[in-house]
């Protein structure tokens, strides 16, 4: 069983056309055996305020192993070197290496560089790590959706190139797993902005060689090479829609799922800043917990199906007997029970400990959101009948007060339920960050009418939105689907960009970054939106 009405296939639907970037030497994938040396720069990630986890890639001149250190030090000419580490890699992890450095101070600066057998250095990079004790100010850049042929990833050069972010995270679709010309067509692709292979990934050395071929971007180097990364996978870095036992993406042909989830889960962890830790929690000081968690290979129930619903006599009955049962099966989980349970004891030790504010990021939306009876104006006659089946479905089920997505928490109520009664209870400040969708939203969440924080829904770094299947203004979109949607308080669903939040004692505000094309390079940029919260609230309004 698949879900054959989703988001996705509706975008696919639309006119891309964007732009490209070709980075020097960038068709050659270092995995093959002329990549030598430091291969891909330098990263950082799990912060913590005495530790940090770093990371790169070297391939030896000779041999199927290598023993490389680190050191870091405050100042970037490495006078004094405060702390560092070794790590033996080799062949059996791609040559990629990461090494978790201790006893470093809190909320301090370091410049670090990994050294090779031969003497020679890797590029230079900074990170930072998290405060201790009161915080009067934090700010975090916070990224989803990378899919490189569509265009240049300028929100990561725009971020890069600041110097006011102490941390940066990605929600996930940090690549994309299509095969060339799948997504985006061949007439849409940019001109050296296609990554290798060119087939679909399947294999562990597909998935390796595709990080590869993401991580020689100079804006996600430089990215990188800046600010401390949490990350966390959502569908792509597997296969679009996947969840426990299968995907979307995933065909009986193309072998056993497990296998190909196995290999995709290697290959994140060998070629991202991120530890083998499933989900884990960030302390900032006394402002704030951040809680990074996985919603998607681990024990993700299936997507409902709703596409057999419209083949009924009667699709509204069938949708309502839906509505009515199998979409309010408590059994129906994102995370699992084991997740839920480590989620809720975490943020209630957060609360307790007096943490000002408790902040989770999923991959995808937990706003309620329903298809706009109007949004049947926004298809072109000459649309591709699946935009038009799309919209169709979505309008439908709204009269029933169903969403139109079910890849997200949307098809999860009794889930989301859960998690927020549990914040409310606890009396949690709870911030919810997502991605995934490719557009920009805020959401006041509630339950049982009652305030249980916000989401800040982050836009792509560059995968199409709904502008890539309609010709409706944009801004029409946007007040549509506000006015149709109690929790929804402002949207935009046409830019580009990453999300910047501010986090102080008293309240956070988030700025959605809105990057002025994708067609070039060029990092320009300028805030589209901005929201606040008080904290005690639990709403914007």
């Amino acid at each position: 069983m698949t879900v054959r009405i989703d988001r996705r296939s509706f975008l696919l639907t639309g006119t891309f056309g964007l732009g490209a970037f070709a980075v020097p030497g960038f068709a050659q994938s270092p995995t093959v055996a002329s990549g030598r040396g430091f291969t891909h720069a330098v990263a950082s990630g799990e912060p913590a305020s005495d530790s940090m986890l770093l990371w790169t890639r070297y391939v030896p001149a000779t041999g199927d192993t290598a023993e490389l250190r680190v050191e870091l030090s405050e100042t970037p000419d490495f006078a004094h070197v405060v702390a560092g580490g070794s790590q033996i890699t080799g062949t059996w992890r791609d040559f990629t290496a990461k090494i978790t450095v201790d006893g470093l101070a809190p909320a301090r600066t370091y410049h670090y560089r990994f050294i090779a057998p031969d003497g020679s250095f890797s590029p230079v990079g900074t990170t930072k790590t998290l405060p201790v004790g009161p915080v009067d100010r934090f700010r975090v850049a916070t990224f989803s959706c990378s899919n490189m042929p569509f265009g240049f990833f300028n929100a990561y050069a725009h971020a890069a190139a600041r110097n006011d972010l102490d941390l940066a995270i990605h929600l996930g679709d940090y690549l994309y797993e299509y095969r060339t010309g799948d997504y985006p067509a061949l007439k849409d692709q940019v001109a050296g902005r296609t990554p290798l292979p060119a087939t679909e990934l399947l294999h562990l050395a597909d998935y390796r060689i595709r990080y590869a071929s993401y991580r020689s971007d100079p804006d996600l180097m430089a990215l990188h090479a800046k600010l401390p990364m949490i990350v966390q996978w959502d569908d792509h870095e597997s296969a679009n829609d996947s969840w426990e036992g299968s995907a979307q993406n995933h065909q009986p042909e193309e072998g056993d799922w497990n296998a190909r989830r196995a290999a995709s889960i290697q290959a994140y962890r060998e070629w991202m800043p991120v530890s083998d830790e499933p989900w884990k929690a960030y302390e900032i000081g006394t402002l704030a917990t951040l809680f990074r968690t996985e919603t998607r290979l681990l024990a993700r129930t299936q997507q409902p199906d709703v596409a057999p619903l419209f083949k009924a006599a009667d699709p509204l009955a069938a949708l309502k007997t839906f509505r009515d049962g199998a979409w309010q099966d408590p059994a129906m989980t994102m995370m699992g029970s084991q997740q839920e349970s480590w989620l809720s004891h975490a943020i209630a030790q957060s609360v307790r400990q007096g943490q000002r504010w408790q902040v989770v990021g999923f991959g995808t939306i937990m706003g309620e959101t329903v298809m706009p009876q109007d949004a049947l104006s926004w298809i072109t006659p000459d649309a591709p009948a699946r935009a038009k089946n799309y919209i169709l479905a979505g309008v439908a089920a709204a009269k029933l007060g169903l969403p139109f997505n079910y890849d997200n928490w949307g098809g999860y109520p009794a889930a989301r339920a859960r998690f927020l009664k549990g914040a409310q209870a606890l009396g949690a400040n709870l911030i919810v960050l997502s991605g995934d969708s490719h557009n920009a939203w805020a959401y006041d969440l509630a339950q049982d009418g009652k305030p249980a924080g916000v989401e800040f829904a982050g836009h792509s770094v560059t995968s199409p939105g709904y502008e890539s299947a309609s010709k409706t203004d944009p801004k029409v979109i946007a007040d549509t689907l506000v006015r149709a949607n109690k929790e929804l308080k402002w949207c935009d669903t046409s830019r580009r960009g990453y999300m910047a939040m501010t986090l102080t004692p008293s309240s956070a505000s988030n700025d959605w970054i809105m990057v002025d094309t994708i067609k070039a390079h060029t990092p320009a940029a300028s805030i589209g939106h901005s929201a606040t919260i008080q904290r005690g609230r639990n709403s914007m309004a």
